[in-house]
C-alpha cells in the first residue's frame, strides 16, 4: 500500500464533510491553505456560487477533483424521463467544466422517493430496470464527452428512497452489461460507510479491478449510530476495517484519491480548520 504517514498527496476531501462551516468558495480556499490538493465538489454548492466562480476558483487554487456529486436518481415514471436525462445531462457537463475525474451517481431507489410526484410503486426489481434503462441512456451522452460514469452502492438501508444498487457486485453487473469491453466509461465508486458489511465485498473488488474502480471514499460506522444518513464518524472513531479494505483497492491497482466523506452533525459543528485537521491526522495515522 501507499504510505500516507508522511504526506497528505492522494487526499481528498467530500465538500460535504464542510458544508455548513462554508460556501465552496471558503472550502476551496481553506484546502488550498490545508495543502489538500483534491475536493468533490456537490451540486447545490456549485449552483450557489455559480458555476463559473467555481470553475475559477478550482483553476486558481489548483485543486483537482476527485469526483462530483452527484447525477443519478435515474428513477421516476414516464412523464419524468425526459427531466431525468436533462438533469443527468446538466451534472456531466458540470462535472466536465470542473474538470472531475468522474461523476458519481446515487441511482436512486423506489421512483416516488426519487422523483417526488411519480406514480408509487413496490416493485423494487422494476425500479431497478429503470435504473438500467437510465444508465444506458446516460452512457452514451457521457462517452461523447468523455466524463467516466462512476456507480456508487448504497447501504440496504437507502434501497427505498436512495439506490436500489446496494453491493459493489450489483454495480458490476450494470457495468458489465453497459460496457462489456471495460472502456473506462462505467466503473464503481466504492464508498467503506456503505459496502464494509458485504461479506462478498474483498471478491467484487477483485472482479472490479483497475479498470472499473474510480473512486473510493471514507470515514467510519459509529456504534450506536444515532442517525443513518447524519452520524458518520471520523476515521478511526468506528468499527469499519479501514486500511484492509483500501489494500484490497489498491491491491488492485487503484492509485487514485483517498476521498474523505462525512456527514456529521458532530463534525459540522466544528471549525472547518478543525475538520480539516483532523482528517489529515486520520489519513496519515488511521488510513
Amino acid at each position: 500500500m501507499r504510505d500516507f504517514s508522511q504526506d497528505r498527496h492522494w487526499l481528498s476531501i467530500n465538500t460535504a464533510t464542510v458544508r455548513r462551516q462554508g460556501d465552496l468558495l471558503a472550502i476551496i480556499d481553506a484546502c488550498a491553505r490545508h495543502g489538500i490538493r483534491a475536493i468533490d465538489p456537490w451540486r447545490d454548492q456549485v449552483a450557489d456560487v455559480g458555476l463559473d466562480r467555481a470553475v475559477r476558483a478550482v483553476r486558481d487554487a489548483g485543486i483537482e477533483l476527485s469526483g462530483y456529486c452527484r447525477g443519478g436518481m435515474l428513477t421516476g415514471d414516464h412523464s419524468r424521463i425526459s427531466e431525468i436525462r436533462d438533469d443527468n445531462r446538466r451534472a456531466i457537463d458540470e462535472a466536465r467544466a470542473l474538470g472531475a475525474s468522474c461523476i458519481v451517481l446515487v441511482v436512486g431507489g423506489l421512483p416516488q422517493y426519487s422523483r417526488p410526484g411519480s406514480a408509487p410503486i413496490k416493485d423494487i426489481g422494476r425500479a431497478r430496470s429503470m435504473v438500467e434503462d437510465g444508465l444506458a441512456q446516460l452512457a452514451e451522452y457521457a462517452k461523447t464527452v468523455g466524463m467516466p460514469l462512476a456507480i456508487e452502492p448504497l447501504h440496504p438501508m437507502y434501497a427505498a428512497d436512495r439506490a436500489c444498487v446496494n453491493t459493489i457486485g450489483q454495480a458490476l453487473d450494470l457495468c458489465d452489461r453497459l460496457d462489456p469491453e471495460r472502456s473506462g466509461a462505467v466503473g464503481v465508486a466504492a464508498d467503506v460507510y456503505h459496502v464494509w458489511w458485504d461479506p462478498e465485498l474483498i471478491s467484487q473488488i477483485r472482479r472490479a479491478g483497475r479498470q472499473q474502480l474510480f473512486a473510493f471514499h471514507i470515514c467510519d460506522w459509529l456504534v450506536p449510530t444515532t442517525d443513518l444518513l447524519n452520524d458518520r464518524g471520523m476515521m478511526g472513531d468506528g468499527v469499519i476495517d479501514i486500511p484492509a479494505v483500501r489494500a484490497a483497492v489498491e491491491n488492485e491497482g487503484y492509485s487514485g484519491y483517498v476521498e474523505v466523506e462525512i456527514f456529521s452533525e458532530r463534525w459540522w459543528c466544528a471549525t472547518m480548520d478543525e475538520v480539516l485537521r483532523t482528517c489529515i491526522e486520520r489519513y496519515r495515522s488511521v488510513v
